[in-house]
């Protein structure tokens, strides 16, 4: 996927659109570590980049059981189980898009009502229900938060940055201005 999703048809596509490029640019700031480092919390914060996608991908996944109607779901542990593998993150993240977007093809009206779940203490009190259309704005903001967590923490365990990683992941040439990451060219503390 490029750098910017291409032009849309219509709200749907886009909604979906949107949301699938920042699950890509989440993902993407993954691209290339070990599991050691998606479990690293190289920052003050104690989130991982492996936790992130584990989270978000649980968050999504909750979101929609809501729209189903199904009660709330945790919104997933934020580190990576013992065993647990960044591949493993990121194939169940892949599953959860593709649940979303079968979910959301099968309904024929982005407005339609998803009423809010009671009893959630971070849920309004005053609203009994959300659209469709407003879910999926909410996982496009809540995963283009995360992603931005991410781009911080990849930077910080070995200087690697957005656009070097999607030229590296995408198989872009090197130009004047962008060198696509690599193993060697960009970890913290070398020589180059």
């Amino acid at each position: 996927m490029p750098g910017m999703i291409g032009p849309v048809a219509d709200e749907r596509e886009a909604l979906l659109g949107y949301l699938a490029q920042q699950r890509y640019v989440l993902c993407l700031a993954a691209y290339g570590l070990t599991d050691e480092q998606a479990r690293s919390t190289p920052t003050v914060s104690a989130l991982c980049l492996g936790g992130l996608i584990k989270h978000v991908a649980a968050t999504e996944r909750g979101w929609l059981g809501t729209v189903l109607g199904r009660p709330p779901e945790d919104g997933g542990d934020l580190r990576l189980a013992p065993g647990e593998t960044l591949a493993d993150v990121i194939g169940e993240y892949e599953i959860v898009a593709t649940e979303t977007e079968e979910i959301i093809a099968g309904i024929d009206d982005l407005g339609r009502a998803v009423p809010v779940p009671k009893g959630v203490p971070w849920f309004p009190d005053d609203v009994e229900a959300w659209s469709v259309r407003w879910v999926l704005l909410h996982l496009i903001e809540e995963t283009a938060r995360h992603a931005g967590h991410a781009d911080i923490i990849r930077e910080s365990i070995d200087g690697a940055t957005a656009f070097p990683l999607m030229a590296a992941a995408e198989g872009w040439p090197q130009t004047p201005w962008l060198t696509p990451w690599s193993y060697r060219s960009n970890s913290v503390g070398s020589s180059s």
